[in-house]
């Protein structure tokens, strides 16, 4: 019997249900979960009281890997593959998505949050936009399905905010916030051709950014965000480096991040929003006027990108397998927990 871990309120534990996925619609797919990441955007649902567009209660998680074990007569082609499941499906039919504005479908699904995700043995998706794992790139590159859950949205999230921001060898790419997809987006950028400079408040975040491929790590404990500016600028001009049209990635989630990513404009620079947060803060729009910058959000990523995204990890561009940790499904309260109070090193996947 399937089965799926349910939040039913904000903060109280989550519930095992059995349940049965059900024959998929025509346009849909069941897929056994090989694993599903745990998310800052999960913990928001759970502890910030953000609120589902599907009532309570529901299964989150939306960074899923798995099989297709059913599937409706259009995608029998689909049956056995391994796949990753877009953790935002556009409907592909709508005007905007026709214009490539997918991100902004009005009809778009998010597993955990618009149908049930994958804290579950079992998943009922739409069948459009998943993306394929090749299993023999997967085993040479020493990952098993579940690993590359996370791809899903840790992964592809910062990968659409580089091509969005027109990363370029060359550019200096300064990522705010480097633990989970702040430390992707390092990578990403780096694998582009950036000098990357990342910014933190932990010490052990700022150390694994180097590691993978920060040119110059910053903490950013009792400094201003003109002063980070300044620093990141004197090294800039000692390496030869563009000293204006600056790519920013705001990834902490936090109104503190927002605050120093903001402060770090240049003539001409390029912010983009990654993470998410609850917090309101105060910001002097005139200087995007002042410095002819330019800011954007990114939200998930289409799943016509995901292929170049994962062919990252398999080429060793992105130091994966060190950077996730599988856990089994059945302790998902533990880890939810764990994760809010920032006890873990590595970005959990849970395991049916």
């Amino acid at each position: 019997m399937a089965y799926r871990w349910m939040m039913t309120e904000s903060g109280k534990p989550l519930v095992r249900e059995a349940f049965e996925p059900g024959e998929p619609g025509e346009d849909q797919v069941v897929v056994e979960v090989a694993g599903c990441g745990v998310c800052h955007t999960d913990l928001g649902f759970y502890y910030d009281g953000v609120r589902t567009n599907q009532p309570l209660p529901l299964a989150l998680g939306h960074e899923i890997s798995g099989r297709v074990v059913g599937a409706a007569a259009a995608f029998e082609d689909l049956l056995g593959r391994a796949v990753i499941v877009p953790a935002v499906m556009p409907c592909g039919e709508c005007d905007l998505c026709r214009r490539g504005l997918g991100n902004v479908c009005p009809n778009q699904k998010m597993p955990g949050n618009d149908m049930h995700g994958g804290f579950a043995s079992h998943v009922l998706v739409p069948a459009r936009g998943l993306c394929p794992v090749d299993e023999d790139r997967l085993a040479a590159a020493g990952l098993d399905l579940a690993d590359v859950s996370v791809v899903a949205d840790a992964v592809t999230t910062p990968y659409q905010a580089v091509l969005q921001a027109d990363v370029k060898p060359g550019d200096v790419a300064a990522v705010v916030g480097v633990g989970g997809v702040g430390g992707y987006a390092v990578q990403i950028a780096r694998a582009f051709g950036a000098e990357v400079v990342a910014v933190d408040v932990d010490p052990a975040k700022l150390e694994r950014a180097s590691a993978t491929g920060a040119a110059l790590a910053i903490d950013a404990s009792g400094q201003s965000g003109k002063q980070i500016r300044s620093r990141i600028r004197e090294y800039a001009g000692a390496h030869d480096l563009p000293v204006r049209e600056w790519k920013i990635f705001e990834c902490s989630g936090t109104g503190a991040g927002q605050r120093t990513a903001y402060d770090l404009l240049v003539p001409a620079a390029t912010l983009a929003v990654v993470g998410f947060t609850m917090e309101k803060v105060e910001l002097r729009l005139s200087n995007l006027m002042a410095f002819h910058g330019r800011a954007f959000g990114n939200w998930g990523c289409l799943p016509e990108h995901y292929p170049a995204a994962l062919d990252l990890v398999f080429d060793g561009k992105i130091d994966f397998a060190s950077t996730v940790e599988q856990h089994p499904l059945e302790a998902i309260n533990e880890i939810f927990e764990r994760a809010h109070a920032h006890q873990l090193g590595r970005r959990a996947i849970l395991v049916p």
